[in-house]
């Protein structure tokens, strides 16, 4: 049983407020909420039904012939807790188990046609970053100022204007947007970029109050969504010469270029992702980046990748207990960077397409800081 709107659109193709059943034998069947004849035109489903309360599933089924079996495999993340209350209380002989993580890995590994999908975003968003953006960047702009130019150059580029996420809880719009130490200020999202943001009730895009001035970084984390499907990529800019960038923080973020490097070349089938974050444990271990090595102070996060499609945070995490091996046509956004106290950011992240070559960059070829003049 699926319940959240969009794993019933990734196995359905609309968007509706429902359940969907997928028996082991027979055909899926869509129970809708609200939206049953829009579904009927989206979807390539046959069986579709209006519903209005849980114990009308079963009441259906058994019409159809095919009643629920004792055990259902329920997506369980995509539940509140009252409605997983009414569901066992209407549906009080079955017993439920956990199927988020088959759904999850299912997911993890796109079809041709949804790689056709990520490469466009990606080539998109990189084009977006690197080459529009940067002629409207000057001193003086706010972060917020910046955030509504990345929204009108990503709308006109086809963004569709949301991001997704998936972990219970977890919200973002348009990304993060911040200048020179707000990159560590103290987060509420489970990330490494710090941001002040536009307000306590809105901890996400950038702060009116906070301008970009000569001599500070600039790091900005987004996404970028097309026909639903999103790539992840950070930039970072520097106002100013390119020579007065501190050694030290390009010193740092050349590691985090060379790091993506490595991990792109482990992203092959076959590879645990546990491995990969072993790997970069032991790098940063050797550098002299450890403090800050994927957020500072309290802001550090303890993965350096994450699988990314239909939402930002999918199957399989870059971090210690994933240890079933990547496959191919995953798709996973690698993001090394490295807080510098008093600073800012510095660091990359892009979305790799797994394959056994290694990972392949959707998101553009340029990861170095950006000096705007």
């Amino acid at each position: 049983m699926v319940f959240s709107r969009l794993n019933i659109y990734y196995l359905s193709g609309s968007f509706v407020s429902g359940v969907l059943w997928l028996p082991h034998e027979g055909v899926p069947i869509l129970f809708c909420r609200r939206g049953v004849e829009r579904a009927k035109i989206e979807s390539p489903l046959k069986d579709i039904y209006n519903f209005n309360s849980y114990r009308d599933i079963n009441i259906i089924l058994k019409d159809l012939g095919n009643p629920l079996p004792k055990v259902v495999a329920a997506e369980m993340n995509g539940l509140s807790w009252a409605l997983s209350q009414s569901l066992t209380k209407h549906l009080a002989d079955q017993q439920f188990v956990s199927a988020d993580k088959i759904i999850g890995m299912s997911r993890a590994k796109k079809s041709e046609w949804e790689l056709n999908i990520l490469r466009e975003a990606g080539s998109k968003h990189a084009r977006c970053l690197v080459e529009l953006l940067p002629p409207h960047l000057h001193d003086g702009i706010s972060e917020l100022e910046i955030c509504h130019k990345i929204s009108d150059l990503f709308l006109s580029q086809g963004h569709h204007g949301i991001l997704r996420m998936e972990n219970y809880g977890e919200e973002v719009f348009l990304g993060h947007i911040s200048v020179g130490d707000s990159a560590n200020y103290p987060s509420v999202f489970n990330g490494p970029v710090g941001l002040r943001g536009v307000h306590p009730a809105t901890p996400y895009m950038g702060s009116a109050k906070i301008k970009w001035t000569t001599g500070k970084p600039l790091i900005i984390d987004n996404g970028f969504t097309l026909e639903g499907y999103i790539t992840d990529k950070t930039q970072v800019y520097w106002l100013g010469n390119k020579k007065h960038i501190p050694k030290d923080a390009q010193k740092a973020h050349d590691f985090c270029i060379d790091l993506q490097t490595k991990i792109a070349k482990l992203l092959k089938p076959g590879t645990p992702p546990s491995e990969i974050w072993d790997h970069c444990c032991a790098e940063v271990e050797n550098s002299e980046w450890s403090e800050g090595f994927m957020g500072y102070g309290k802001n550090k996060v303890y993965f350096v990748g994450h699988g990314i499609g239909l939402a930002i945070d999918e199957y399989p995490v870059l971090a210690s207990g994933f240890d079933l091996p990547i496959e191919e046509g995953m798709t996973i956004a690698i993001e090394p960077k490295i807080g510098i106290p008093g600073f800012g950011m510095v660091g990359v992240e892009n979305t790799f397409e797994v394959t056994t070559e290694g990972g392949k960059c959707l998101t553009g070829g340029n990861f170095d800081i950006l000096a705007i003049a």
